[in-house]
């Protein structure tokens, strides 16, 4: 059965895609077979009769995959959380077709990268969250944070949620950190959140220049991800 990683953050647009696509291309440097995911999507676009979902497009380019149905089986075009936009689409949330996709990935695949979407206690449907979804893939995780104010709290908050049911963490990545005119709370954040967490900093990604997933460029991404992200680490 194929290995895999679960990307998790603790909001929304917090970096997910981006270190998702990172992973992908060093991973695929390496000569890896990997597989991506985007289990659940919402804010899609139509196109030519279909929901079309930039996050998962810009994953399926990135590993360059052969199999675009299973990268995103669940789309919407509301951009709220799952529950909400299958009541007012009145579209159910079919877990069987993720469960269906995620099998056949494994059968393709070495590795497989999937991006949840939100945070971790995003609701999917009633009773049922992105943990939920979590625990029945049984990976383990990486939380994709920031480290400007506010990234303490937000991420020992996600930290707790995972622990207490009894996901293991790889370790967490934090985005969009400033290279340059950095405020204390963004030069001290990282250290304080693994002193508290004792979980390991996975690295930090700067602004990259090029980058854009509406456009699929990726501009210098897999070159940043493997000079400034602890890839073993994920292995592991």
């Amino acid at each position: 059965m194929a290995k895999g990683i679960f990307i998790t953050g603790t909001d929304t647009g917090i970096g997910k895609t981006i270190v998702s696509a990172g992973l992908a291309m060093a991973l695929k440097g390496r000569g890896m077979r990997v597989g991506v995911m985007k289990p659940i999507a919402t804010g899609c676009i139509g196109e030519d009769g279909w929901l079309v979902s930039s996050d998962a497009v810009y994953l399926f380019e990135a590993a360059e995959n052969e199999y675009a149905p299973l990268t995103s089986p669940v789309r919407f075009r509301n951009p709220v959380a799952p529950s909400i936009a299958s009541v007012y689409e009145q579209k159910e949330v079919d877990l069987d077709a993720i469960r269906t996709a995620y099998r056949e990935l494994q059968k393709h695949y070495d590795f497989i990268i999937v991006e949840g979407i939100g945070g971790i206690l995003v609701p999917i449907k009633k009773n049922f969250l992105v943990a939920n979804l979590i625990r029945e893939m049984g990976l383990p995780i990486v939380i994709v944070s920031h480290v400007s104010l506010g990234a303490i709290n937000h991420t020992l908050l996600t930290v707790d949620s995972a622990l207490m049911r009894g996901f293991l963490i790889r370790g967490i990545i934090f985005n969009r950190a400033p290279l340059v005119n950095y405020s204390l709370a963004e030069m001290t954040n990282p250290r304080v959140i693994h002193e508290l967490t004792r979980l390991p900093v996975l690295g930090t990604l700067p602004d990259i220049e090029g980058l854009d997933i509406e456009r699929c460029r990726y501009g210098s991404l897999k070159a940043v991800f493997e000079e400034r992200i602890n890839i073993e680490a994920i292995l592991k």
